[in-house]
């Protein structure tokens, strides 16, 4: 069975990887900050028949880091390490002038420092993989100048930077950054309260993110809606 770590898996863009994985039989690490949610998400996966472990935590921290690299090697390897795990840096967001350094700093270490100390701790089994690979999700505001979005912005835009330089440094590996667009999550309800304006479900993009492995596509950065046939691709961006 492949093997595939998944952070920030309890609820949205996460959960949604996670159990289209599982349907296909991929055995799991999973992780997020809320234990109860997380080991709700884990049970719903049950029916699938594959291995499934919950790891509560923070991707901060490097014992949790190392303690989710050892239960992929538990399962037998690691095929697949999809960093999903994020962090605002305000809730709700504010122009740069009322970000406090905190708050970017916060952002910079959940989406930039851990998601390079997980790539670290994981490469050992990430190379012996037969088709090893790394998904950066990243954001549309590492690319664009939305207001209040510049210190979360800031901190994609520094991923895309690890995921480019890291698909140079590891050329056996596929390392992309993908873009999965506007989405109904908890994250943008705590970005933006109160807007309600109709957005997708995470799992109508998940497509996008399995054409990337089943075609393993070339290491680069991506939007999941460009990468799906048909209206789904309408707004989406090109590969860049």
């Amino acid at each position: 069975m492949p093997v595939a770590i998944i952070t920030g898996a309890s609820k949205g863009l996460g959960a949604a990887l996670a159990a289209a994985l599982a349907r296909r039989g991929w055995d799991l690490v999973l992780d997020a900050r809320t234990g109860p949610v997380l080991e709700e998400a884990a049970r719903g996966l049950d029916g699938y028949g594959t291995k499934v472990v919950a790891l509560a935590g923070d991707v901060t921290d490097a014992g949790h880091r190392a303690e989710l690299v050892a239960a992929a090697w538990d399962l037998g390897g690691l095929d697949l390490l999809v960093h999903n795990a994020s962090a605002l840096g305000a809730e709700p967001l504010v122009p740069l002038a009322e970000l406090t350094l905190e708050g970017l700093r916060t952002a910079l270490e959940t989406n930039v420092v851990a998601a390079l100390g997980l790539v670290q701790e994981a490469l050992p089994l990430l190379r012996e993989a037969a088709f090893g690979a790394v998904v950066a999700v990243s954001s549309d505001a590492a690319v664009e100048a939305y207001r209040t979005w510049g210190g979360y912005g800031a901190s994609k835009a520094a991923l895309d930077q690890v995921a480019a330089v890291l698909a140079v440094e590891e050329p056996g590996l596929r390392v992309w950054a993908v873009d999965p667009g506007d989405l109904r999550t908890d994250l943008y309800a705590a970005a933006v309260p109160g807007d309600d304006s109709g957005r997708p479900e995470p799992s109508t993009v998940v497509p996008g993110f399995l054409r990337l492995l089943d075609e393993r596509l070339p290491s680069g950065r991506y939007s999941a809606p460009s990468l799906i046939p048909g209206p789904a691709a309408a707004d989406g961006e090109v590969a860049r």
